[in-house]
């Protein structure tokens, strides 16, 4: 960390004597303050990698939201489009049943018709 010559905590004055004034309280609280700053650059710098990281993260991740939202609307889309077919399915169906209704009415019609007069030759050829 920081040199204690550097913020001027050497216990030796220029002459080489020892130097045990007052001042060096002072440097201590300065020495102490400087590492209570360098650690907290240091918290602060970690905390900016983290949300650097947690943003890189989120935008993945609203990326691969957005390519879910497509294939979510495509598969909606192709949902209408198969309920529509469904549907005119159903209509088709519904009026061949009509038109089978329709045709074994005509068909026992017919039928009854030339019973009838099968029926009347027989009667009259026996009269």
């Amino acid at each position: 960390f920081v040199e204690r010559n550097s913020l001027g905590l050497n216990n030796t004055d220029s002459n080489g004597n020892r130097n045990n004034n007052n001042n060096n309280g002072g440097k201590e609280r300065l020495l102490s303050n400087t590492e209570t700053l360098r650690s907290q650059s240091d918290t602060l710098a970690n905390a900016r990698s983290i949300m650097a990281e947690t943003e890189s993260v989120a935008l993945e991740i609203t990326e691969e939201l957005g390519r879910h939202r497509e294939t979510i609307s495509s598969a909606h889309g192709r949902v209408r489009q198969v309920t529509g077919m469904t549907n005119r399915a159903r209509r088709i169906v519904q009026s061949m049943g009509r038109r089978e209704v329709q045709q074994k009415l005509i068909l026992y019609g017919v039928g009854g018709t030339i019973l009838i007069v099968f029926l009347m030759l027989v009667y009259g050829m026996f009269r």
